[in-house]
């Protein structure tokens, strides 16, 4: 497993719509790094779960995994602050339950979606220091998994030398298993301090795209979520810090978990949002959001997509006319893609030049709808991962 693994992923989008410079090729260190680095995989452990940006298209679209995270209550899941860095707190966020996310399955993931409804980063995050580096999402919808066990007074103690479970969907430094499964290593706990513990490959090792999954303590006859991998160093080779669950329980989780439900609001119809404005997120059906642009206003909608409406469901774009997207508004059900409209329709070429050159072969992008592009390019700018001594994974 790697903590990480989605800016991978998220790099392999942006091949796909924009030349890059041709990424490095790894070295025999690297190749040679311990695979969850050594894992195996954890068809079990259902409250482990994938935290993904929100997916847009209903066809051609693979999911962009960003973290991994942990199910804490039917409604929650605890991950790491710095997964929600590229898309902000307010962002297009879903998490996936199931073991294999990528690659996909035929005819497609044999898990489910969550659709994400509200993200909090613990208030005494840093990010240089990954101190406190955790963050509660809000799903939609409970789901009908089990959560993890949070540690307790009567829990066993977190001391140097104690064994711990990992779990993610990060990378594995192996060629011939990709991230994108559900993975579980061990790790041996090293050092602890009051926030956060360390830990040293046992034979496993976290990396990039397990940051935010769970590490779990044997208390008896159960395991408790005591940690979540948060950064280690670059190669996945030699360390794993993470952070305490129990330093979190006080002032972050619990008064989360004991949130009352929000206020019920109207929202608008998804068939009418270019005839509607908003003034607040809360308005906006399926957790699109409430955006003003240059002093506009407001009009829901999805990031990757501009303004427009959702009209009648459907499962293929050619389902919506010549140039129509088939739209995802839910992550998942009957009603989940609609043909979506945009309410300023393109500027029109009335002498179309004929493509040459590379782009002519592209496909790709040149029916990307909104600012699909432009949101991969700021995440291309955004990701730094690997340039500090403490990897974020």
């Amino acid at each position: 497993m790697r903590p990480g693994l989605a800016l991978v992923t998220a790099a392999a989008l942006l091949l796909a719509c924009h030349p890059v410079a041709e990424a490095p090729s790894e070295s025999t260190p690297r190749t040679a790094a311990r695979p969850i680095v050594q894992g195996t995989d954890a068809p079990e452990d259902g409250a482990a779960v994938a935290l993904l940006a929100r997916r847009t298209r209903c066809t051609g679209e693979e999911p962009m995994l960003l973290c991994s995270g942990a199910l804490i209550a039917p409604d929650v899941v605890l991950t790491a602050a710095h997964c929600l860095a590229i898309f902000g707190p307010r962002g297009p966020h879903e998490v996936y339950l199931g073991q294999v996310l990528l690659p996909q399955p035929e005819p497609a993931p044999r898990g489910r979606f969550a659709r994400v409804a509200r993200a909090v980063i613990h208030p005494d995050y840093d990010s240089r220091t990954h101190a406190y580096d955790a963050a509660l999402l809000r799903l939609a919808a409970p789901v009908d998994v089990t959560p993890f066990p949070l540690p307790d007074s009567t829990s066993a103690p977190l001391v140097a030398g104690t064994g711990v479970r990992v779990l993610g969907y990060g990378d594995t430094k192996d060629a011939e298993a990709p991230a994108g499964r559900r993975r579980q290593g061990t790790l041996t706990v090293t050092r602890v301090e009051s926030a956060a513990f360390h830990a040293s490959p046992s034979p496993s090792m976290s990396c990039a795209g397990d940051s935010g999954g769970p590490v779990l303590l044997r208390d008896g006859g159960r395991e408790v979520l005591v940690g979540l991998t948060a950064s280690g160093d670059v190669a996945c080779r030699d360390e794993a810090i993470n952070v305490r669950v129990d330093a979190l329980l006080d002032g972050f989780i619990r008064p989360f978990l004991a949130e009352a439900p929000a206020p019920g609001v109207p929202t608008l119809p998804p068939g009418n949002l270019c005839g509607e404005t908003c003034a607040r997120d809360a308005e906006c059906p399926s957790g699109l959001a409430c955006v003003s642009v240059e002093g506009g206003p407001g009009r829901c909608l999805l990031p990757a997509l501009q303004a427009g409406d959702y009209g009648e469901a459907c499962s293929e774009d050619a389902a919506c006319g010549t140039g129509g997207v088939c739209a995802r508004l839910e992550p998942e059900g009957d009603e989940a893609c609609r043909c979506f409209t945009p309410c300023t329709a393109p500027p029109a070429d009335p002498e179309p030049l004929e493509p040459s050159g590379p782009e002519a072969d592209s496909g790709g992008c040149a029916s990307a709808p909104g600012s699909m592009l432009l949101g991969l390019l700021a995440l291309s700018v955004r990701v730094t991962w690997g340039t500090r001594r403490a990897a974020r994974r």
